[in-house]
């Protein structure tokens, strides 16, 4: 990282970020390599922060820098359900602001750090639970393990993603991904249900976390049975699984199949490789092919260090932090003042099922055995 030095020779950290938001496209921490698959399933997806990002050219911050935060001061624990590949160079890049801050982060799944953190009771060393999905925030909150979050730190963030005692940092968004040689964007069915008559071939990950968590929204929104006959009428059409999501989109681009069911970000994965890579995005609307669930944090209730861990917190919703998530993570920004990397509608654009808890997505177990029990190989 670059750093500045005062007359004494002394490195002056918060230069660092106060001058990335002057420049605008510049990155958080230097260049590093990363992984950027989904948080919780690995794919091997390596880029350098400082030299991906579709449609980066001349973007500039917006909302609240860190420079206009409070100061970090202390050391905290954070249990990170979120991938260390994604987040950890913001994280390192949040240290290296301040040089009397240390935030130490323990990676594991989010379902595993909330059990971990029941277990530990009130001797749990960790400070804040930063989390991959809403509905393993959702269950430490409900077992009253999280703090409230500060009013002003709160409504940072949509009301709709965020509580009293857990905020989004960021969002990914179910999608169509489809081939723009084949379909144009007017042919593409704005209804889960109408893909099982789509006339393309069509793709999907049912063994990923995210493509249960879709199966599960379908399950809670419109029961059991009809899941089953849309299960079965999708694998009757001859849908093909691939292993991962990222690899459904680049076989939309490579010509070998029309259209399938991803997370947003791997289409603009897939274009930050390659610009002309004839793959669009499209969404259902109000359905569970619509579902947005987000990343988040909370602070956890046993913490020495309440102040410190929600203005940690705070500072994941700061300017830098946010054009990272969209730029190198290709998620959708929680602050509304930052628009996502991507020819994608803002936020307050897309149609999700607003009837839809989504805490109840964690829940994968039932629909895991709905889908083994229609012949889906998981």
């Amino acid at each position: 990282m670059t750093q500045d030095t005062d007359a004494n020779g002394r490195t002056r950290r918060r230069a660092f970020l106060a001058g990335s938001a002057a420049l605008g496209a510049a990155s958080l921490s230097g260049c590093f390599g990363l992984f950027g698959g989904n948080d919780d399933e690995g794919d091997e997806y390596e880029y350098e922060l400082e030299q991906i990002g579709s449609g980066r050219t001349g973007r500039e911050l917006s909302g609240v820098p860190m420079s206009e935060m409070p100061d970090l001061e202390g050391e905290l624990t954070i249990y990170s359900g979120r991938n260390e590949f994604l987040v950890g160079p913001l994280i390192e890049a949040i240290n290296d602001f301040y040089d009397d801050f240390e935030a130490t982060p323990r990676y594991q799944g989010s379902t595993d750090l909330v059990n971990k953190i029941k277990n530990e009771g009130s001797g749990s060393p960790a400070d804040v639970f930063y989390s991959v999905n809403s509905g393993s925030l959702g269950a430490l909150a409900d077992a009253g393990r999280t703090r409230s979050l500060a009013s002003d730190v709160a409504e940072m963030v949509p009301p709709e993603f965020r509580t009293e005692q857990w905020i989004g940092t960021s969002g990914r968004a179910r999608s169509v991904p489809y081939n723009t040689n084949a379909y144009s964007a007017s042919d593409m069915p704005t209804s889960i249900d109408a893909y099982t008559d789509f006339d393309g071939q069509l793709g999907w990950a049912p063994g990923y976390g995210s493509c249960q968590a879709f199966v599960t929204a379908m399950r809670l929104l419109e029961g059991e049975e009809a899941t089953r006959e849309w299960l079965q009428a999708i694998q009757d059409a001859g849908i093909q699984r691939y292993p991962n999501e990222l690899a459904v989109c680049e076989a939309i681009a490579d010509g070998e199949i029309d259209a399938g069911f991803t997370n947003h970000y791997y289409i603009q994965r897939v274009l930050a490789g390659s610009s002309n890579a004839p793959i669009a995005t499209a969404f259902t609307q109000g359905d569970a092919g619509a579902i947005f669930n987000v990343a988040g944090a909370a602070v956890v209730d046993s913490t020495d260090s309440p102040d410190l861990a929600q203005n940690f917190i705070r500072h994941l919703l700061s300017a830098q932090a946010q054009d990272y998530f969209a730029r190198q993570t290709f998620e959708y920004p929680m602050s509304p003042e930052v628009d996502p990397i991507g020819n994608l509608p803002p936020i307050d654009e897309l149609n999700p099922p607003s009837e839809l808890d989504l805490a109840e997505l964690s829940n994968l177990q039932p629909t895991v055995d709905l889908m083994r029990d229609v012949g889906i190989n998981l």
